[in-house]
């Protein structure tokens, strides 16, 4: 069935991003390719409806479809993880974070966050986020010896500052982050503990990354980095946090949740509880440290030294003290490659320049890539950023990029010319190649 033709501008740039994604290797840690089924939901009939409220306590009629939708996602988030409570309405992982902050937090309370430079996000206190504006924000980073969590800082700041509040988790932290010693520190000091866990709910779910729900008062993710559902967030806590998680998303910052989205969230969950999902997360921890020991054969210097996660930490001055990760990425985007710009613990650069750059593997392991590609892969890096000014070298990655992805393409059954799948498979048709 033909894509439709009523708006030929955007349908045109959607033939486009099909074409870019089936045919360059995508290497951005916070992203996937999520399963037609989840794709399916997400373009479903409840996009059409409005549910402001939660189930059995709606302000519209006609919700009693859209009730049991969201209920079988808040059953299976509290299944997958081990929780108490969930709320899946969050549009986003940031409104996630901030609907956490709203339930434990008033105007102005000390909280205690990963430092932005060190790997945390943007909502763990930035003075130009909303979470430094409302928020008394004081940081915690990584040794200067292993780059690893600095525990007995985090510990004595804890101990000084008496926060409401600990903020966990980071995105851009290539090692586990262990909650258990998180949650004596916070008992410790009389905090209460949050767990970010945007990116590596996939992990926690397939079992390579210790599980926070026992330990933190309230967990945040987003649904569609390593966890492959669709763009949004959820929050999952205890019990006696449950009322005040509810209250604080609407009516407090949202109105109506996307139907659409709380849909494909039950799908993906569903799908995250299979033995095939563990097998996968297992699979992208292996292709994550196979991808960082290949680079560190090219000269690059892994921050931290590895990787026991999704993602690798690059610091480019070994491999060219010149290089920037602005450069980098714009090279490598030329080059067939997708990857972004990252800052590196102390970096001498800004944040838009920066000496490094962030990388993943979520989403070429869902492609079935192995070890043996993340070591071309490795040697397509180099070769393109070691040639960066030869536009000849740039063109011939580029070639090289395409022959790997069309041995191994996300959407194999999806090219430029036909609409999305409607259904059927549960995944990328390609992400059981050489699985069992």
């Amino acid at each position: 069935m033909p894509w439709p033709t009523a708006d030929e501008a955007v349908f045109d740039l959607i033939r486009q991003e099909v074409h870019r994604q089936n045919t360059t290797i995508q290497l951005i840690a916070s992203e996937n390719f999520a399963s037609p089924a989840v794709m399916a939901a997400t373009g479903s009939v409840f996009t059409n409806k409005y549910s402001e409220g939660y189930p059995g306590r709606r302000y519209y009629g006609g919700n009693m479809v859209a009730d049991e939708v969201e209920d079988l996602a808040r059953r299976r988030a509290c299944e997958l993880f081990g929780a108490d409570h969930a709320n899946v309405q969050p549009h986003a992982g940031a409104i996630a974070n901030m609907g956490a902050y709203q339930a434990l937090l008033e105007a102005g309370d000390t909280v205690l966050g990963m430092s932005l430079d060190h790997g945390g996000h943007l909502t763990h206190g930035s003075p130009v986020n909303f979470s430094g504006l409302q928020y008394r924000f004081v940081s915690y980073g990584v040794t200067a010896s292993d780059e690893r969590i600095d525990m007995d800082q985090l510990r004595d700041l804890a101990l000084a500052e008496r926060p409401k509040l600990i903020v966990a988790g980071a995105t851009a932290y290539p090692r586990l982050i262990h909650p258990e010693p998180l949650r004596e520190i916070a008992d410790e000091s009389g905090a209460l503990l949050m767990f970010d866990a945007a990116h590596i709910a996939g992990l926690i779910a397939g079992g390579v990354h210790p599980n926070p729900t026992e330990y933190a008062d309230v967990v945040t993710f987003t649904t569609h980095k390593t966890l492959r559902g669709p763009r949004g967030g959820a929050i999952i806590c205890r019990s006696d946090h449950g009322p005040a998680v509810d209250k604080a998303m609407f009516p407090g910052i949202q109105g109506g949740p996307l139907d659409h989205a709380v849909a494909a969230k039950a799908v993906a969950f569903a799908e995250a509880a299979t033995d095939e999902f563990a097998d996968y997360a297992a699979r992208i921890v292996e292709n994550s440290r196979a991808l960082a020991a290949a680079l560190a054969g090219h000269g690059f210097r892994l921050v931290s030294g590895g990787t026991d996660n999704h993602l690798m930490l690059v610091d480019l001055r070994t491999f060219d003290a010149d290089l920037t990760g602005k450069e980098a990425q714009a090279t490598l985007d030329a080059a067939g490659i997708s990857l972004n710009k990252n800052t590196v613990p102390d970096d001498p650069r800004s944040p838009f320049v920066t000496s490094g750059v962030r990388i993943g593997t979520p989403a070429v392991t869902t492609q079935g890539m192995d070890a043996d590609d993340m070591a071309t892969i490795a040697d397509l890096i180099s070769r393109a950023l070691r040639n960066r000014s030869d536009d000849a070298a740039i063109a011939a990655v580029r070639a090289d990029a395409e022959e790997l992805c069309a041995a191994k393409p996300p959407y194999p059954g999806l090219d430029a010319e036909d609409q999305p799948a409607s259904g059927g498979s549960s995944r990328p048709a390609n992400a059981g190649r050489g699985n069992p």
